[in-house]
């Protein structure tokens, strides 16, 4: 059997399928092996999407079959579907449209923002824009790159560990608090709490739309979007299809065409607040993959209209800030809460909108 086992988890990482077709590079020879196995000689027939869950240890088999429907998956040189019985003696490679790239983590000189430190963990401010860890297009310039640089004299914390460094992610362009484990012991601890949701977590959110109700609930199955890989979309909780995903909200202002939201998790889902929000039909202001950069409320005079792209401007991202975090010392067990401020581009767009609603009367936002 060959493979590359520093590769062996590049179906787990939703970051990780081609950005485009493998029929568009194909045509141009550019597909790139990433991953290959040979069929023991008495292998029984199974299929493949089972097979390769057996040997891609942290793949699941949905992203397996994922892969295999965007034509990742060959056999013998030929693209297969999730269906497809192996053989004894297939060869079974991973294609993807890029070269493979050495994976190792290297230290960067890049900024961090460290709220707290001590020997076990550290918990940083991430700023929008910055990817928590390397993957598909994104091998430097992460906040793991800089972690590993500001630990870079930690003889004992090797940013390629699996077992020490991030215990939870937070997307590129949503800003606020995570928390690194330096140590092994650590980094199972905190990770306990969050598989068994003890952590606190809050985000705010400005979203569009007046919202009914001060206070709510979304509950909804959370997976990808057949539709479109980069989305994830809501599915019924009595459906089967995705993981189930629980959101609490509170008002905190509201600004007649857009609504200032603090967001409660009960579970940690790839783009959660995102997707719920967009569910109940008030997607985050400015999160482009949602719909937030549309005109989803208010007028229609060019004033109004000029108004809001110069509110894109200020914060051309989706309006989300990991405001707390909170969980227990995994050493001394104790209780440890973090808060952290706006940062600057949030922070103007609000301003902004409390300015419009001071300057306009509630007659306006009627209906």
């Amino acid at each position: 059997m060959t493979t590359y086992p520093e590769d062996a988890d590049l179906l787990g990482d939703d970051d990780l399928l081609p950005a485009t077709p493998p029929a568009a590079t194909e045509a141009d020879g550019q597909l790139y092996e990433h991953w290959r196995v040979e069929v023991d000689a008495g292998q029984a027939p199974v299929r493949i999407d089972k097979y390769l869950a057996d040997k891609m240890q942290h793949s699941s088999r949905n992203r397996i079959q994922t892969a295999a429907d965007a034509g990742c998956i060959h056999v013998n040189g030929r693209a297969v579907k999730s269906n497809y019985k192996v053989r004894p003696l297939d060869v079974i490679t991973l294609m993807l449209d890029r070269p493979r790239h050495e994976s190792s983590i290297q230290p960067e000189e890049i900024p961090l923002r460290v709220v707290y430190e001590d020997d076990d963990l550290m918990v940083v401010n991430k700023e929008a824009g910055m990817v928590v860890h390397p993957g598909a297009g994104n091998f430097s310039g992460t906040l793991i790159n800089a972690v590993a640089w500001h630990l870079r004299h930690l003889e004992s914390f090797d940013p390629n560990d699996p077992e020490v460094g991030l215990v939870h992610r937070i997307d590129k362009d949503t800003s606020g608090l995570l928390v690194v484990a330096k140590t092994p012991e650590a980094k199972t601890g905190l990770g306990r709490q969050f598989f068994e949701k003890t952590t606190h977590r809050s985000y705010h959110a400005l979203v569009w739309g007046n919202l009914v109700d001060d206070e709510g609930r979304v509950e909804g199955n959370i997976g990808r979007d057949p539709k479109d890989r980069l989305r994830m979309k809501v599915f019924d909780p009595q459906s089967g299809v995705g993981k189930p995903a629980v959101t609490h909200y509170r008002v905190l202002e509201r600004f007649g065409y857009v609504t200032l939201l603090q967001c409660i998790l009960e579970t940690g889902r790839t783009h959660q607040i995102r997707t719920h929000m967009k569910a109940i039909g008030h997607p985050l202001f400015g999160d482009e993959r949602y719909g937030g950069t549309e005109i989803l409320r208010g007028q229609r005079s060019s004033s109004y209209k000029a108004f809001i792209q110069n509110c894109f401007g200020l914060c051309p991202r989706q309006a989300l800030h990991a405001k707390t975090l909170g969980f227990r010392h995994p050493r001394t067990g104790r209780q440890m809460d973090f808060d952290s401020e706006w940062p600057e581009d949030l922070t103007l767009l609000v301003e902004k909108w409390r300015a419009f609603v001071q300057g306009t009367t509630q007659d306006t936002f009627a209906g």
